[in-house]
């Protein structure tokens, strides 16, 4: 009977991370043969879950939606995933959905195992949240540019500049990147013709649905890259490209995601694009690193590295 409840649960898991099963794949990952596997499907239909059959000289089968499953038993790694991710969540940046992640996370302690539990609360009890305060986004929002995503559906909203100016915009999302502090939408934006960044926050009220779109080919493989390099430097008053002699690793260790834009050279340098608002501030961060560094731009930065060096010369009783 216990072999066969993990089957099932097995079965159960599988249906869920693809859309499609032929009954032979089943079979084949279960280690049983299609007969078993019909009747499992059969026992899990039973259960409630609608597992619907598709036509076919093999068959398959599909775990439909719209239905209310009963709940799936997590093994001991997911269930301290989930209820980490929900602690992360009621202390997050997204507005509003505090109190649901505690309440879940009350129900997910009600019915973990007592070894399960202990795990959990010894790792709330011991762990202090360090707020960075900032902005927080609306779920509500991130739900309908997420579906537009999917959908390949335009968005319409009012967005805030850096400036605070509101201004009408109308996009074609790719898709959503969270750097841990911020929400950056990915889009196309119609009336620019270009690939632009918007971050969540600044979108105004509810974005409003407008009519379908074919899929472009993304600005980059990964969404990540892109909004790293267009946060990296595009809306700081000083935008700077140097060399730095190190391994891209082990700036990047250093660095933040959304302060700068890195490309490895070769094993041991690679090119770096940042932005600040000042030349005091970029020169700490390039002094923060640790590494020996070119400037190719802009000139202000290698004269204002001048002054600072006669500066600190001067302070100590050094001539040049």
């Amino acid at each position: 009977m216990l072999e066969t409840s993990a089957r099932l649960l097995k079965l159960l898991s599988l249906l869920q991370v693809r859309r499609d099963w032929t009954g032979p794949e089943l079979a084949d990952r279960l280690g049983v043969d299609v007969r078993t596997i019909r009747r499992d499907v059969d026992k899990l239909r039973s259960l409630g879950y609608p597992v619907t059959s598709l036509p076919g000289a093999t068959g398959g089968y599909r775990l439909g939606a719209g239905a209310e499953l009963p709940p799936l038993l997590l093994d001991d790694d997911e269930a301290v995933a989930v209820a980490v991710g929900l602690r992360t969540a009621a202390n997050g940046t997204v507005a509003g959905i505090e109190e649901t992640s505690v309440r879940a996370l009350t129900k997910l302690e009600q019915i973990l195992p007592s070894r399960l539990r202990r795990r959990v609360q010894a790792l709330q009890a011991h762990t202090t949240p360090l707020t960075a305060g900032g902005p927080t986004v609306d779920a509500e929002t991130l739900t309908i540019i997420a579906a537009a995503c999917r959908d390949h559906q335009q968005l319409r909203f009012t967005y805030a500049s850096t400036h605070g100016e509101p201004a009408k915009r109308l996009v074609e999302p790719q898709g959503l990147v969270h750097t841990g502090r911020r929400w950056y939408l990915v889009a196309w934006d119609v009336s620019k013709q270009d690939w632009r960044t918007f971050r969540v926050d600044r979108i105004t009220g509810e974005p409003g649905l407008a009519a379908r779109f074919t899929p472009r080919e993304p600005p980059t493989p990964e969404l990540g890259e892109f909004v790293s390099r267009q946060v990296a430097s595009s809306v700081y008053t000083y935008q700077a490209v140097l060399t730095v002699h190190a391994p891209v690793h082990a700036v990047a260790e250093r660095s933040s995601p959304t302060a700068v834009s890195l490309e490895a050279v070769d094993d041991d340098t690679c090119l770096v694009r940042t932005g600040a608002e000042s030349l005091d501030r970029m020169v700490f961060y390039l002094l923060y690193l640790g590494f020996e560094f070119e400037v190719h731009e802009p000139p202000e930065l290698r004269d204002h590295i001048g002054t600072l060096i006669e500066r600190m010369r001067n302070a100590i009783g050094v001539q040049a």
